[in-house]
């Protein structure tokens, strides 16, 4: 696939083998300025990488070989995989976001999205369920590629996945309360999607980061980080679809 090479100091110098990547992770770049961005994802002193650049135009960068580790996932994990930068491809998207006017992704970029998930998808065979956004494996810590990112659309192009509910009947669900029971079903299926496991009854923000990232994905229309039984019956479904 023809990209433009724009090389990052940023990598671990150790190849690691072809069957090790398993995930595609996509960020936003969270900063005002496209070029900043660039510079700082290639730059020696940041101490981030990411293997591609979408810029607003759709124009692809490489910064990395994908056979390098990139340094773009931090502190992370999904499923059973930790430190996920080992694992993954790192696609940063241009866009300001939350900190800065968060904008809508345009319709180059996403054209770009899926031409190069498509290419990665189909060399490396990763799964579905492992095509996540930087708020997926670090709940507590990031929102991007946040609620604009089209990950509905995405699924339709067979990028990632989604729930084949009905819009109507799920919302007549929005803000209805659930039982600590259910509230106990949620929490597992969060786990057995991927997410990390909620431990501490105590720690309310954390639950309500996870619940945000979840919404962030799948519940995009309203993130308040509160469990109800929309994001209930959300997760029931989606469990069906993990392979």
């Amino acid at each position: 696939m023809n990209t433009t090479l724009n090389y990052s100091l940023n990598f671990d110098p150790k190849k690691r083998k072809k069957t090790k990547i398993k995930f595609i992770i996509f960020h936003y770049t969270g900063m005002k300025k496209e070029l900043d961005a660039i510079k700082k994802l290639t730059h020696h002193k940041s101490k981030v990488s990411s293997h591609y650049f979408i810029k607003k135009n759709g124009e692809i960068l490489t910064l990395l070989p994908d056979l390098y580790v990139a340094w773009h996932a931090g502190v992370s994990c999904w499923q059973n995989y930790k430190s996920l930068n080992k694992y993954s491809i790192g696609i940063e998207i241009s866009n300001p976001g939350h900190d800065y006017k968060y904008l809508k992704f345009t319709n180059n970029q996403i054209r770009s999205v899926v031409k190069l998930s498509k290419y990665l998808i189909k060399k490396y065979k990763i799964k579905s369920n492992f095509i996540l956004g930087h708020s997926d494996i670090a709940p507590s810590r990031k929102k991007d590629p946040g609620e604009k990112f089209p990950w509905k659309y995405l699924s339709r192009k067979k990028i990632g996945y989604w729930h084949d509910l009905d819009q109507k009947k799920l919302k007549s669900l929005r803000k209805q309360k659930l039982s600590n029971l259910e509230k106990m079903y949620f929490l597992k299926n969060l786990y057995k999607i991927g997410y990390e496991k909620y431990r501490n009854n105590k720690n309310i923000k954390n639950l309500n980061k996870i619940t945000s990232a979840f919404q962030r994905r799948f519940r995009q229309s309203l993130i308040d980080g509160i469990v109800d039984k929309e994001c209930l019956k959300i997760s029931e479904n989606l469990i069906k679809k993990i392979k």
